[in-house]
């Protein structure tokens, strides 16, 4: 047997040199040797081995050791140490920790290894240049494993030039494996200090200090979903993003669609981006913190064309190390962009170690019970509710005054906040983004966490009691005093599926990924009035008529929400595309029917610049909306946005399974005109799939249903709208409400004859209204008439899904099979 090698480079290690080169450098080295043919860019460097971190602490005597008599070597004196450690006392870990890494800083390398060390980085200058830039990584031989995240707990030293301070910063990396946060992570681990080696990474930095870098995961870290490439990211170099100390740019991206000529950037989050950390000339590995210009802040980091690059090479990393475990394997990428070649790099590779894990098939749900009153919000981390005392701490320092069971309300937090992060109910901070350590952690923890609320530290330091929401979607809220929630938990391993097929409501965008879950055949009814009001809130005539806007108040608040966006229009088109295309990617590749803007008059007055192209109406809910509104001159224009919005998502984005619905129908010759305007706009029946839907809503559309079926290729019984105009009523008067009633004879009766006719006439029929969801004896009655889907609002999907399977039972229907099954999701 030949001397165990001190240094190895990228070209030579690959996964299954774990053991020698530690989990980050031998992911290094596997992508360099396998992913670079594939075109997936990864600067060289090489790998000081364990070899090395084993031959300092065997071959080290402890020079100035309390007893002068004996002077063990560096192991046996950390053991000695080590001997009184208690991790749950933050001021003995403190103390036996810095006595450890004082040991090690105390030693000198033995000269073969700084040799070795010494002669690597001069043949990495041949590549790069004399003197050149390396960052220099810890390497843990148990860090980045699929059972345990070890990633953060050694030291990271950027820009470092030079041998003699290369070898110092090797130095203070080997130390490094005995921080705080890394002895404690270890104990409570149950690994042995000795059980884990270190390695150190010495990789070309790539100068992102000119350009920007991030973090890249190939699933959705919050609900779990697969099918997505999640890219988050700020201008100069990486460290601030994990720690927190900025809000980043955040980018989604969907898989199934990217191997096509498709675009599928679902989803595109302009983050504040305050600061960027740069290099520096004050000395050694220096950077330093500098303020980002207002006109850098309000662009994005990457171009579209840079994203898509991300997120095939993330697909191609994912796919390689999942093919290498023979099991799903969701990745957990740096990334960075050379400000100076233009080039975009990736620096390491880890499995993803939460909810790739998680099991699939219990599905729970949090919810409150009550609502209070918000005290601030920022980025919800994770799905769960927690509540509890408040307790605000400004520094690691204080960590000990912290108790179980209470909120930690923070600017940040790092590795050393862990002790007590465990413990929490619940995280707020006001700085960071998802991918930042507080989100990182407590989402290992299972701790709900709100991120980036800019100023909660200083609002909760004045509460007592606090409930920390995640269950409502990206937006994380903080809610006054301890409110009452509920948890609900699911096994749908073997759930059944009935014939009728099951559909979902679904509003919010930001809560499509953990609904797709739930037991589903798609969505039945996605409302563009959500997303307008929520993501957009601007009246769309107020953007094609930007330059001649009256109103001088609402041109400034146009001004603000725009920014970034010369052409006013696009500004609409896009955030209206992203919103569609999530609830189109979450529930990809079944239906997902999309019904086009149905705001009443006075709730598109409300909209920023609304009230110049409304009309006042006495009783909106029969006035001015709905198809009426798509073909007239005051608002065809603003009808021309929606369309565009959804031609790119179904022909650039590639979400060909978004339908497209027209709501409040009144006459046969209304269709027409609406499908006439549609065409307009590119999107044309039949092309590339499309189906063009109508709401059934209006006694007329039920009487010529034959006609109507002549234009549209489906209905979608609309039982509130039905219901209000067979009763002759107003939904929204107290007066009469009482009378309100699906269940009413006369509307049952108009329901089943639109199904029968539908049929008749081929065509599809489900509902989308509320009373299957109130009703389960209405949902039955549906079942009954024969119809083809029905679509229920997510909380009601599990009890109603049983009902209907009782219902086809005493009908002699069978369950639905596997290959029925297979055959829609293929379709």
């Amino acid at each position: 047997m030949g001397k165990k090698p001190y240094i190895l480079w990228f070209d030579e290690i690959g996964l299954n040199d774990l053991p020698v080169v530690g989990g980050k450098n031998a992911s290094l080295g596997e992508m360099r040797k396998e992913l670079t043919r594939q075109g997936v860019n990864v600067p060289n460097g090489f790998a000081v081995t364990v070899n090395a971190y084993h031959a300092l602490l065997d071959e080290g005597i402890v020079q100035d050791w309390h007893d002068s008599k004996s002077k063990p070597k560096i192991k046996e004196g950390i053991r000695e140490i080590f001997s009184t450690l208690d991790v749950e006392d933050v001021e003995n870990l403190s103390e036996r920790g810095s006595r450890v890494r004082r040991l090690i800083h105390s030693l000198e390398f033995p000269r073969e290894i700084v040799e070795e060390v010494v002669k690597a980085y001069r043949k990495l200058c041949k590549e790069y240049g004399e003197d050149t830039d390396v960052a220099v990584r810890s390497s843990a031989t148990a860090e980045d494993l699929p059972g345990a995240s070890f990633a953060g707990q050694q030291e990271t030293y950027l820009n470092i030039r030079g041998e003699y301070a290369l070898v110092q910063a090797c130095k203070r990396c080997f130390a490094s494996l005995f921080t705080n946060r890394a002895i404690s992570y270890r104990t409570h681990k149950g690994f042995d200090h000795f059980s884990v080696a270190l390695s150190i990474g010495v990789q070309k930095m790539v100068r992102s200090d000119q350009a920007c870098s991030g973090v890249m995961f190939t699933i959705d870290t919050e609900s779990g979903f697969p099918d997505v490439v999640y890219i988050t990211g700020a201008y100069g170099l990486g460290e601030n993003i994990v720690q927190g100390v900025i809000n980043p740019d955040e980018f989604y991206v969907f898989k199934p669609c990217i191997k096509g000529n498709y675009k599928p950037i679902i989803q595109k989050t302009l983050g504040t981006k305050e600061i960027k950390m740069i290099y520096t000339l004050e000395g050694e590995g220096s950077t330093k913190n500098v303020p980002v210009s207002a006109q850098e802040r309000a662009n994005f980091i990457l171009k579209d064309e840079e994203i898509i690059q991300l997120a095939e090479w993330g697909i191609k990393i994912e796919e390689h190390y999942s093919k290498k475990a023979e099991v799903y394997m969701a990745m957990d990428i740096e990334w960075a962009k050379d400000g100076i070649t233009q080039e975009l790099f990736i620096l390491q590779a880890r499995p993803e170690t939460v909810k790739s894990q998680r099991a699939m098939n219990i599905l729970e749900t949090y919810s409150l019970k009550e609502k209070g009153r918000v005290l601030v919000q920022g980025k919800s981390v994770g799905e769960k509710i927690g509540a509890g005392p408040i307790n605000v701490i400004t520094s690691a320092r204080e960590i000990e005054k912290f108790k179980k069971g209470e909120i930690l309300v923070t600017q940040m937090t790092d590795p050393d906040w862990e002790p007590i992060m465990k413990i929490a109910s619940g995280i707020v901070t006001d700085r960071g983004g998802r991918t930042c350590h507080a989100a990182i952690i407590s989402r290992e923890l299972g701790v709900p966490c709100v991120v980036g609320t800019s100023n909660g530290s200083e609002i909760l330091k004045d509460y007592r009691s606090a409930t920390v929401c995640c269950a409502e979607g990206e937006t994380g809220w903080v809610f006054e005093g301890i409110l009452d929630y509920e948890v609900k938990r699911f096994d749908m391993a073997h759930l059944e599926k009935p014939q009728t097929k099951i559909m979902m409501n679904v509003g919010d965008p930001n809560n499509a990924f953990h609904l797709s879950f739930i037991p589903n055949d798609g969505v039945g009814l996605a409302r563009l009035e959500f997303i307008i009001n929520n993501f957009i809130r601007i009246h769309p005539m107020a953007l094609v008529r930007f330059d001649s806007l009256n109103d001088s108040h609402a041109k400034k608040e146009i001004e603000q929400l725009t920014i970034g966006y010369e052409d006013k229009e696009a500004f609409f088109v896009d955030r209206l595309a992203q919103g569609v295309a999530k609830i189109g990617a979450a529930f990809y590749p079944r239906d997902v029917i999309v019904r086009m803007s149905d705001f009443k008059s006075n709730e598109y007055a409300n909209l920023i610049g609304g009230s110049e192209f409304e009309p006042v109406e006495d009783n909106p809910m029969i006035g001015f909306r709905g198809a009426s509104r798509y073909y007239d001159e005051s608002y065809q224009e603003g009808f021309a946005l929606e369309c565009m919005a959804m031609r790119k998502v179904r022909d650039e984005m590639g979400l060909t399974n978004v339908k497209l619905m027209i709501p409040f129908c009144r006459t046969v010759e209304e269709g027409r005109l609406v499908v006439a305007e549609m065409r307009k706009h590119g999107l044309i029946q039949g092309k590339n799939g499309l189906e063009i839907y109508m709401m059934c809503e209006i006694p007329s559309n039920v009487i010529m249903a034959d006609e109507f079926a002549e234009i549209f290729d489906g209905f979608s019984i609309g039982s509130n709208d039905l219901t209000q105009l067979l009763l002759g009523l107003d939904r929204d008067s107290e007066k009469v409400s009482h009378i309100f009633d699906e269940r009413d004879p006369s509307v049952k009766k108009m329901v089943q004859l639109v199904i029968e006719r539908a049929k008749k006439n081929g065509r599809k029929i489900g509902i989308c209204g509320q009373a299957p969801s109130d009703y389960p004896e209405f949902a039955e009655f549906l079942v009954r008439c024969g119809i083809d889907s029905i679509s229920l609002n997510p909380d009601t999907v599990i009890k109603t899904t049983d009902k209907i399977l009782q219902v086809e039972k005493e009908l002699g229907i069978p369950r639905r099979k596997d290959s029925e099954e297979k055959a829609l999701a293929a379709s």
